[in-house]
């Protein structure tokens, strides 16, 4: 995983980029049992969640002058004032669907800052859960350091990133691929129907692909920190590739 890639100006590409990227690698080998649909979900935030997970962009407010009444005694004043507003912010995800009928087998999340942090977490975690409760299986891919974990009931640990791989009919148990910076990223499988063939997920080379079509170096100053700062047992190891010898 590119650190440099969480920044905020730049992740909403890389997400829907990589969503995109994920659905055309994995629509042909699951065809015709299995539709993948890239499915938008738009999401309204208030300008202190913008602001959280990294888009003041879309939350400048051009602050008034204050003014007061000149005279305690005046019964009227005209104030200029800011009012509650927000923001759309869209972000896409994927549902496997079975042939013939529709019904979704499977939803595949990549998560995003506003999945993990502020308002957007509580909404998130709503939609989460509702899908823990359905026999639907769920992938939900983390390649964030900001923000805190998913919850789950027990094991896993902090780790950099996670894939988080819960069949519908396994639940409560689960699959977590957690892996750190200077690791690759884990294929893992994409659970469908029991007794089909799922096919076996290279999240790795498929994000290395949109790096290179994408052309992120263009705009990715690696001269600058990264955001959030890389954890200091890494920063030499990432220097080292930054600047080979």
């Amino acid at each position: 995983m590119d650190p440099y890639l969480e920044q905020a100006g730049l992740w909403p590409d890389v997400h829907n980029s990589l969503v995109a990227a994920l659905r055309d690698s994995l629509a042909p080998r699951v065809a015709p049992r299995y539709f993948i649909g890239l499915e938008r979900r738009a999401l309204m935030l208030t300008p202190d969640d913008l602001v959280l997970v990294g888009r003041p962009d879309l939350a400048v407010i051009h602050p008034f002058g204050q003014h007061s009444p000149t005279r305690e005694t005046e019964a009227a004043a005209i104030l200029d004032v800011d009012v509650p507003i927000v923001d759309e912010v869209g972000e896409y995800f994927l549902e496997v669907r079975e042939v013939p009928g529709g019904e979704i087998v499977t939803v595949v999340e990549l998560l995003s800052p506003v999945n993990k942090l502020g308002s957007g977490r509580v909404e998130y975690i709503k939609k989460r859960t509702q899908i823990f409760k359905a026999r639907t299986n769920l992938v939900e891919i983390d390649l964030l350091r900001a923000g805190e974990p998913m919850p789950i009931l027990r094991g896993g640990g902090r780790r950099d990133y996670a894939v988080l791989v819960s069949r519908g009919s396994q639940r409560p148990r689960a699959r977590l691929h957690t892996f750190d910076l200077r690791q690759p990223i884990p294929n893992f499988p994409l659970p469908l129907l029991p007794g089909d063939d799922e096919p076996e997920v290279e999240l790795n080379a498929i994000l290395h692909a949109v790096y290179e079509r994408a052309r992120y170096d263009l705009v990715v100053d690696y001269a600058q920190p990264a955001v959030p700062p890389i954890a200091p047992h890494d920063a030499d190891w990432a220097l080292s590739l930054l600047n080979p010898a």
